[in-house]
């Protein structure tokens, strides 16, 4: 693995993942999140000269990571139009092992003019395609009172979510959000010592979900994963808060984003994947040793009947 690509982002549960797609040499396999190619690499290591391989991302900063291989077709667009590219490639019912790692990379949390940590000051943007869509400052500016409480309870999780929202609106009457600092200096009155951090990383997970309609868009993948997959195919999805990991389990399991189980006759549950692995797998402790953002990846794997 490159210099570059290690400082991009480290993959995540690699061998598991790798162990999950059940690699065919001549098989079609597409990364929905390319990021730094670390995954993608490894796919094509195990592909013969017969294998194809498609790596999606909407990020440009990903675009200098596109692996110069005949086999790899990069796709710049958001995963959430996985079936168009697809049909556009004569591969629909054709791609044997489909990855997605939802994890926001290292590059996006160490550039701090990308506004996704509050580590850094910079502009409030949060956005994985940098060249469309509204930032974090926009919908900090814009939304009304009880959008903002809602995003915060759904996406952050935060129980304070309807004061923090009523104070934010107040907060931004006497002067707009532009900067992260703008943000910190707000919400002050709620981060006490023992907890900034949690809570810090709770709104910005909230903006930056808001900001890259980032549920919607996985709801879309997956759906549209179950219709480019041909039997036998592999869905192998690595999640990193409850939010993701909540939609991909119950999907795997029954088919639908609720969790609602149909059974045949004989009490069998009707869905169109079999769970490869019953239990979610986790980061052992020595890859959590060696790259701490790991700690919260869980791998879910299933096949397309």
């Amino acid at each position: 693995m490159s210099e570059s690509e290690m400082c991009y982002h480290v993959p995540v549960l690699l061998r598991e993942s790798l162990d999950g797609l059940n690699i065919q040499s001549s098989g079609v396999y597409v990364d929905v999140t390319f990021g730094g190619g670390g995954h993608s690499r490894e796919i094509l290591n195990c592909l013969g000269a017969d294998g194809r391989l498609y790596g999606f991302d909407q990020d440009a900063d990903a675009e200098q990571n596109i692996l110069a291989d005949p086999r790899f077709v990069f796709v710049r667009s958001n995963f959430r139009f996985l079936y168009n590219f697809m049909r556009y490639h004569d591969e629909v019912g054709e791609v044997c092992g489909l990855l997605a790692d939802l994890g926001v990379s290292s590059h996006h949390f160490d550039a701090k003019e990308r506004g996704f940590s509050f580590r850094f000051d910079g502009a409030l943007d949060m956005r994985m395609n940098s060249r469309a869509g509204r930032t974090a400052a926009d919908v900090l500016n814009a939304y009304t009172e009880s959008q903002l409480a809602d995003l915060f309870y759904l996406y952050g999780e935060l129980k304070v979510s309807r004061r923090l929202a009523a104070f934010l609106v107040k907060r931004r009457q006497e002067k707009k959000f532009e900067t992260i600092e703008d943000l910190l200096e707000a919400v002050k009155p709620f981060t006490g010592k023992d907890k900034e951090k949690k809570f810090l990383a709770q709104v910005f997970q909230a903006l930056r979900i808001e900001v890259n309609d980032e549920m919607r868009a996985l709801r879309e993948m997956l759906q549209q994963a179950l219709l480019v997959l041909k039997p036998g195919g592999r869905l192998v999805v690595i999640t990193y808060h409850s939010l993701e990991d909540r939609l991909v389990k119950n999907f795997l399991k029954t088919g639908n984003f609720e969790g609602k189980s149909e059974q045949d006759f004989y009490g069998n549950v009707q869905s169109p994947f079999r769970l490869v692995h019953n239990k979610v797998i986790v980061p052992s402790a020595e890859e959590v040793e060696r790259n701490p953002r790991s700690r919260s990846a869980k791998l879910r794997i299933a096949e397309r009947l």
